[in-house]
């Protein structure tokens, strides 16, 4: 037994430290690769090379010498995969070089392109007359195609494709025939693996319906819908089922073992700046989906304690699937010249579907506005009002969402619209109408993404002062990066603004991202700001900034840092920090 464990040690200790092993390898030089790009033999081939980051070392291509005996072959493929099959290669070795003379002679060139379908696939056929033959492209063309139609609905087609290649005349002939079928429709839908969860809540964030059209766009934003439940370790959905151009959809699912997650740390935020933060969240809270969370957070900027509730699928009316939010908490948030310390309770209903979300709800607010000691009163047009505020408001948000994604889109545009009502309930009420209307487009050609964002915000007081924190403020990520996050107040001129904040707001944002190298990308933007003092007044001085940003491509959206300053006064300048896309 004993001999038994110490070779397990020891295999145990060799795979742990096998990365560390230094590989024996040749320093290799390829000659005569003139058509194709050196680093894409590179890449295919295996080879070492330093990275386009260490610019300043020298550093010879290398490969492994376990590699060495299938060169030849890995040459070959490579080369007949990007259309050049009659190229020779010689290798010669010694000792520390590894020589790769390549004769690429003439590639094969598409000759003729022949459609036959009833369905528009031109425009994804991305070959033409003179290009050179690529197998790789010619296998993803035949999945792009395959992809259309089935976003469209046609999961009956009939599809053939075929390349006739000619190797002693070095062309090679395309042959598409198509039969789209008829447009399949979305079965029964089966769920399994439940618990704790009733089916409905599941139901109310399937976009495949049975009987709508067939769409994997559905499917996708199905899984979506689920997985933002927080209450699946995994979601599987099958629709690889036909029955007469019926698709059922067969959904398993396996709910959350580990239901307590926390998160805290001690940072930075360009909103808040540095603080601590605490989040508590309890998944599956009660079963059904529900979700309990408890959001703490301490900076010299803003205190916050909030408990939340979430509860999908509170009401079924006529298949519409309504969920409802609850919150309560206390916050403490200071301004450029005062302080603004606050309780608060706000229920609403939510309904959402494929591209819009419809919210509906009360809120209420006990408001203490104080005066910071420190402000400067050269920035005050007219007082800001001290003391306590009891607001009670109904309010509405609609949201109409055609962007081809929420966490970093490239094309489509988004709608929203915000209204609050303060009610007049006695003789101390505020009682006031505040709108928002937001408006983004996102386009991208050639790699280039470049995007507009508008806002209009109005406030008008109906009965009594309205709290100087419902007012608009400007600065931040999603207003003007020149400055810090609601430090502007209303503007005076093009370089000097107020403490106080404005009736009016209307903001315009700028921005074209391209990629840099890989996940990096560059950003150039402009944001402009109109803050004014009286309501439907749009004919103040604009404070226009512009910058540049780097952006990392993430899974859970970019990683963004930008620079801004104003364009009149260099001097007024800012840092933001963001994770997430702001269009």
């Amino acid at each position: 037994m004993f001999y038994k464990f110490l070779i397990a040690i020891f295999l145990l200790y060799g795979n742990l430290f096998a990365s560390d092993i230094e590989h024996p390898k040749h320093n290799i030089l390829f000659i005569g690769c003139s058509c194709i790009p050196k680093a894409d033999v590179y890449s295919a081939m295996g080879v070492e090379v330093k990275s386009k980051f260490e610019f300043w070392k020298s550093y010879e291509p290398k490969i492994k010498d376990k590699l060495l005996p299938s060169l030849n072959e890995s040459l070959r493929g490579f080369y007949d995969s990007i259309g050049y099959y009659d190229a020779n290669f010689t290798i010669t070795t010694t000792p520390q070089l590894v020589t790769v003379s390549v004769t690429e002679n003439l590639p094969i060139r598409v000759n003729d392109i022949n459609i036959s379908s009833d369905f528009n696939i031109s425009s994804l056929i991305e070959f033409k007359r003179g290009n050179i033959f690529r197998a790789k492209d010619f296998i993803s063309i035949k999945g792009d195609i395959i992809k259309a139609l089935l976003k469209d609905g046609y999961c009956s087609y009939d599809l053939d494709s075929k390349a006739f290649v000619d190797l002693d005349r070095h062309i090679v002939d395309l042959k598409y025939t198509l039969k789209k079928g008829g447009v399949c429709k979305f079965g029964k839908i089966t769920v399994s693996g439940l618990d704790r969860v009733d089916r409905d809540v599941v139901i109310s964030r399937v976009m495949a319906r049975e009987g709508h059209n067939f769409n994997t766009e559905r499917i996708q934003e199905s899984y979506n819908g689920l997985y933002a439940l927080d209450s699946f370790d995994n979601v599987s959905i099958r629709y690889d089922r036909k029955f007469y151009n019926v698709v059922p959809v067969d959904i398993v699912v396996r709910e959350v073992e580990k239901k307590n997650y926390f998160m805290g740390g001690v940072g930075y935020d360009t909103n808040i700046g540095a603080g601590v933060k605490g989040e508590y969240i309890r998944k599956n809270f009660f079963g059904d989906a529900q979700k309990l969370k408890i959001r703490a957070g301490y900076s010299s900027i803003e205190k916050l304690l909030d408990f939340s509730h979430f509860l999908p699928a509170f009401l079924n009316i006529r298949d519409y699937s309504i969920d409802l939010f609850n919150s309560i908490g206390y916050s403490d948030d200071s301004y450029e010249g005062f302080r603004e310390k606050k309780g608060y309770f706000k229920s609403y209903l939510s309904y959402s579907n494929e591209k819009t979300t419809l919210q509906g709800g009360v809120a209420f607010e006990n408001i203490n506005i104080s005066l910071d000691n420190n402000f400067d009163e050269v920035k005050l047009t007219q007082a800001i009002e001290e003391g306590d505020f009891f607001l009670a408001y109904p309010f509405i948000k609609f949201i109409y969402d055609r962007r081809d994604s929420k966490l970093n889109p490239k094309e489509g545009y988004y709608i929203s619209a915000d209204i609050e009502y303060g009610v007049d309930y006695g003789e101390e009420a505020s009682s006031y109408l505040k709108y928002l209307l937001e408006g983004r487009l996102i386009d991208t050609f050639d790699n280039l993404t470049l995007a507009m964002v508008g806002k209009v915000g109005i406030l008008e007081e109906l009965i009594n002062i309205v709290p100087e924190s419902k007012r608009f403020f400007g600065g931040g990520v999603y207003s003007n990066r020149a400055y810090g996050y609601n430090r502007v107040g209303v503007i005076f001129s093009p370089t000097r603004y107020g403490i106080e904040g404005a009736s009016t707001m209307a903001n315009l944002s700028l921005e074209a991202d391209y990629p840099i190298i890989g996940d990096l990308y560059g950003a150039v933007f402009s944001d402009n700001t109109m803050l004014t003092i009286n309501s439907y007044d749009f004919s103040g001085d604009i404070l226009s900034s512009a910058g540049l940003g780097v952006r990392y491509a993430t899974p859970i959206g970019p990683i963004k840092l930008d620079v801004g300053m104003n364009v009149n006064d260099t001097s007024q300048y800012g840092i933001q920090f963001q994770i997430g896309q702001s269009f």
